[in-house]
């Protein structure tokens, strides 16, 4: 032993415990320590309680990814800033069966472990609430497809069911992600309740295409190898994140008003989807003429064969469909979820209605506009389709049920009634004043029957029992 240490120790022997105890936390930490705790490994959510992570705002994704469709492989970094919400000694993210290779925080390794598909990361040191840190995840593997749960499987079951996440095609992948499949290809925190801006840069082979969220900011081909970089300024929930790779048809075009239309087809549907590709910027301008200003700044879509997904998703900005669902119907939908859904997103995934209920009578008012189809007579039909009565669209009981029948029909015959009740001019109001309220932001059942009774200054509580909550069917419409 060296005089100094002699000294040290000496010197300590005359301190109390707890005082020696804190003098040598200081010599190994360098510093005022944070004394934090874990992040919550869910958020809570009443139907998917894995879902999401506590502990953190995330405010952006940096995705970075090379994918070669003829082994599988992905190879990915996502570099993601985020906002401590309280002391952190530990926090995770949502990722389903990919390798982490390395995790760093702040720029100092971090300790990685994965159980399931939770990634739990542990800094160099504890963060402190309200700083913002930026998290270096790469990884690596096959990405795999997982049963929905919402079709009433467990994540990865071998159920019959909607199939979501990376679904491989001839030619490349689809990726998809209501209400789980997105962490099958980017580590997040994979719940609505948090949502973020975007930046998606994909390397695929140079025949091929890679199609996202937002807007194209460079495409560019070196080494046989073509490299689409992509950026979503306004917040988007994961499960609107969308990637599709193959041999597509892309086109660029824009509306009167300089809306960019970016769609992308592939080859073997082109033809019959052209026609209604074309109606796109018609459609728009009806939206916006109901619901308001559009939220984002550029829309499309993505039409692939019918064996690639078996059904229609609002993704942000870029919707997808299968090409046997490809009608004006679901166009209306999917649009109107741009606003309904994308910009004012749900707080858990109870309150999907508000999604669904709403994109479901933007139907019922296109059909009354164009179609000859008052919505009272939409309105009837709904209403005698006994699947509708299963359950209260405001409540359905478990994660099976997310996506059932009430959610979009009966969802759609609340906002039926309250426009009887409170009056069109009202409706309208309404309509695109609760898109204005809640723009890029999220909102719950219970923020929506608040913003009606106050806008139409009217007591709704049989309304809303009723319809919204109760149990039985009215004895008629």
């Amino acid at each position: 032993m060296d005089q100094r240490t002699l000294v040290r120790n000496l010197a300590l022997r005359t301190l109390t415990p707890a005082v020696a105890l804190l003098l040598l936390a200081g010599c190994t930490d360098g510093g005022a320590a944070v004394h934090g705790k874990p992040g919550a490994s869910g958020v809570r959510d009443p139907l998917f309680g894995g879902l999401g992570n506590g502990g953190y705002d995330v405010q952006h994704y940096a995705l970075n990814l090379a994918y070669e469709p003829e082994t599988g492989r992905l190879e990915g970094t996502a570099e993601i800033t985020a906002r401590a919400t309280q002391d952190l000694s530990a926090f995770n993210l949502d990722l389903h069966k990919l390798t982490v290779d390395s995790a760093t925080v702040d720029g100092k390794r971090a300790a990685a472990n994965q159980a399931g598909d939770e990634l739990t990361l542990r800094p160099h040191r504890d963060i402190e609430k309200g700083k913002t840190f930026r998290t270096v995840v790469r990884y690596s593997g096959e990405p795999q497809e997982i049963t929905n749960q919402g079709s009433g499987g467990e994540v990865g079951d071998e159920e019959e069911g909607d199939v979501e996440g990376w679904l491989k095609t001839a030619d490349g992948t689809l990726a998809v992600g209501e209400p789980t499949g997105s962490m099958t290809w980017f580590p997040s925190n994979n719940h609505p309740s948090d949502k973020a801006a975007y930046d998606i840069t994909v390397t695929v082979p140079e025949r091929l295409k890679a199609i996202s969220n937002g807007e194209l900011k460079s495409e560019h081909t070196t080494g046989g190898r073509t490299t689409f970089a992509w950026k979503s300024k306004e917040p988007m929930a994961s499960y609107l994140a969308t990637l599709a790779i193959g041999e597509y048809e892309v086109e660029r075009s824009r509306t009167s008003s300089g809306l960019d239309v970016h769609t992308a087809v592939a080859p073997a549907v082109a033809g019959e989807s052209a026609q209604l590709l074309a109606r796109i910027p018609e459609i728009m301008e009806w939206a916006k003429g109901n619901f308001g200003p559009y939220p984002f700044s550029s829309i499309g879509a993505i039409v692939v064969p019918t064996d690639e997904v078996g059904y229609a998703l609002e993704t942000q900005t870029r919707p997808v469909f299968p090409a046997e669902q490809f009608d004006i119907e679901t166009l209306v939908h999917e649009i109107a979820h741009q606003w309904y859904g994308n910009s004012v997103t749900p707080e858990s995934w109870k309150d999907m209605w508000l999604n669904e209920g709403l994109a479901r009578y933007a139907e019922w008012i296109w059909a009354e506009d164009f179609e000859d189809t008052p919505a009272q007579e939409s309105f009837e039909e709904a209403f005698a389709n006994e699947d509708n009565w299963a359950f209260p669209p405001a409540d359905p009981p478990s994660a099976a049920e997310v996506s059932g029948e009430p959610v979009y029909g009966r969802g759609a015959m609340v906002i039926h009634k309250i426009r009887q009740a409170v009056g069109e001019d009202a409706f309208y109001r309404i309509l695109e004043g609760w898109a204005k309220a809640h723009r890029h932001g999220n909102a719950s059942t219970a923020d929506f029957t608040a913003y009606v009774e106050e806008q139409s200054g009217m007591d709704l509580e049989k309304l809303w029992g009723t319809w919204l909550y109760g149990d039985k069917k009215p004895a008629r419409p």
